[in-house]
């Protein structure tokens, strides 16, 4: 009996370690000038500690030792006015199912600065920088699998993703939509930025795609309309794109709806009942809902909690699914 119960103990700490996640803090350059932060996690056996990231916190081994070989790499791009740790549950639940996750903070379209929010186009490139960094310059990038990669992509962080994908936008086509939409959120933006006349771009450069994606998550898509069958033709892989059904930030048919119909291959497709837009998002502790009580607010009668633990679900089967090593 007390063999066993040894055994039991020794398995149990063993699951802990196999579950525990490495999670470290870097900056890399950018041709624009300002540092491209990357929030980064990763499977490790290493110890954990609950660590206050300021407005919420995170169990885990700061700057421990990576778990694994051939590992696959997601990158998640955040959406206007947000940061590295938007998505951290998502990104933690990934790094205990054994992904690493680099997550970054746009330059210029952050929490601390907006200054060039309209600026979209600037995103992809800061993607490809990260790829770049992770399989080159990271100090553990021996460790990953170069053709097992994916993406997840939030709002601005999923029109980025559709991009890098191979999404040619015309983003000449925000002005047409504003003239009828002036009230929508990304017409607002613009609005707000007309001392720095974007989006103009019809033709998108071709360094934006990145062929290394291999799988995109791709959340509340922000300028789907801006895409039609023609500008998705060259986007042949998978994705899982996720629509909240009452948000009104980015107001059906005009966005995850406007690329769903344009993709050349069927998506895996949801479609969250009484989410709003701001439910992709991870929950909010109560220091953050004081602070920023819009993005954290839910509808009545919707658990954001409750869904994220089928949402990030979901999206760990995807990827594992897609980039299974092969």
């Amino acid at each position: 009996m007390r063999k066993a119960i040894t055994l039991w103990v020794i398995s149990l700490m063993w699951a802990v370690q196999c579950h525990a996640a490495g999670f470290q803090s870097v900056e890399l350059p950018n041709e624009a000038g300002t540092a491209i932060k990357l929030a980064i996690w990763y499977p490790s056996a290493a110890p954990t500690a609950v660590r206050d990231m300021g407005v919420f916190t995170q169990e885990v081994a700061t700057n421990g030792e990576i778990r694994g070989k051939k590992l696959p790499l997601v990158i998640i791009s955040h959406g206007t006015g947000g940061n590295a740790f938007s998505h951290y549950d998502t990104a933690l639940e990934l790094a205990n199912a054994g992904f690493v996750v680099a997550a970054l903070t746009h330059p210029g379209d952050n929490s601390q600065d907006q200054s060039r929010a309209t600026d979209i186009l600037e995103r992809p490139k800061h993607v490809v920088a990260v790829i770049n960094y992770m399989l080159g310059d990271w100090e553990k990038h021996a460790a990953l699998a170069p053709d097992r990669i994916g993406m997840f992509g939030f709002s601005s962080g999923g029109f980025t993703a559709v991009v890098n994908v191979g999404g040619k936008p015309d983003l000449t086509l925000v002005f047409e939509y504003c003239k009828t939409h002036a009230a929508d959120f990304v017409c607002g933006l613009v609005s707000s930025h007309k001392e720095q006349p974007r989006p103009i771009a019809k033709v998108v450069p071709k360094q934006l795609y990145d062929a290394r994606i291999k799988a995109a998550v791709i959340a509340a898509p922000a300028l789907g309309f801006t895409f039609d069958a023609a500008s998705l033709r060259d986007v042949r892989l998978p994705i899982q794109l996720w629509r909240a059904e009452d948000d009104v930030l980015l107001p059906h048919p005009w966005y995850a709806e406007a690329v769903r119909k344009s993709l050349p291959m069927e998506p895996e497709y949801h479609v969250v009942p009484g989410a709003g837009h701001f439910d992709f998002l991870a929950p909010c502790s109560e220091k953050l809902a004081r602070i920023v009580p819009p993005i954290c607010a839910s509808q009545d009668g919707f658990d954001r909690a409750s869904f994220h633990r089928r949402f990030n679900a979901e999206v760990v089967a995807f990827f594992e699914k897609v980039l299974a090593e092969k």
